[in-house]
């Protein structure tokens, strides 16, 4: 029997396949497509795009004193996000080979289709392929981390969060400790989430 908080999350997936589907239908608003993964925008909507379009120099001329002194303490950060991604890399290669958990694939994780848009210069191409690159490393070490907690300690917790997982359907309630007990280090677990 599915707890009561099973069923809020198999409701909350199934909103997520509305926000999807509701993603796809910008496609028609805004006049581009998708093919073969890539974003393709119309000749017309190109042009218009490029109207809005700011030059490199224009966007540093009117940054504030406050976003250029931040930049370089926002651009340093790429040392521990490149030093994570590695020990993601490293982790996921011994951990789960060992315990045969499925990897997270970096492909599900890492999107990087705003340098397609014709209103963004050089910077601020370069900007959102960082912000990009940094948000999904944090996704993909979620997904790892919620993998391990799957494996090694499958429960929820007692108190209300402000963020949940999809793999939080398969943890034990908090106080139901055959739950845990059927789920706690069952490698199964992940194979069967995906049928």
């Amino acid at each position: 029997m599915k707890s009561r908080i099973n069923q809020i999350l198999e409701d909350i997936n199934r909103k997520k396949d509305e926000l999807i589907k509701e993603y796809t239908n910008l496609k028609e608003k805004y006049w581009f497509n998708i093919i073969k993964w890539k974003v393709v925008f119309n000749n017309k909507v190109r042009e218009l795009n490029k109207v809005y379009k700011k030059s490199i120099i224009e966007s540093i001329f009117t940054s504030t004193v406050r976003e250029l002194l931040s930049a370089p303490f926002i651009y340093a950060m790429i040392i521990p996000a490149l030093i994570l991604d590695l020990f993601l890399f490293i982790y996921q290669n011994t951990f789960f080979r060992f315990l045969r958990i499925p990897f997270v694939k970096r492909e599900d994780y890492f999107e990087y289709d705003r340098k397609k848009l014709d209103y963004l210069n050089g910077i601020q191409k370069f900007n959102c392929l960082y912000c990009s690159y940094v948000n999904w490393l944090f996704s993909y070490a979620v997904e790892i981390a919620w993998r391990t907690e799957m494996y090694w300690c499958p429960v929820k917790h007692a108190k209300k969060k402000n963020w949940w997982h999809d793999w939080e359907a398969y943890f034990a309630d908090f106080w139901d400790p055959k739950w845990f007990k059927d789920t706690c280090n069952r490698v199964e677990v992940f194979y069967e989430q995906k049928n």
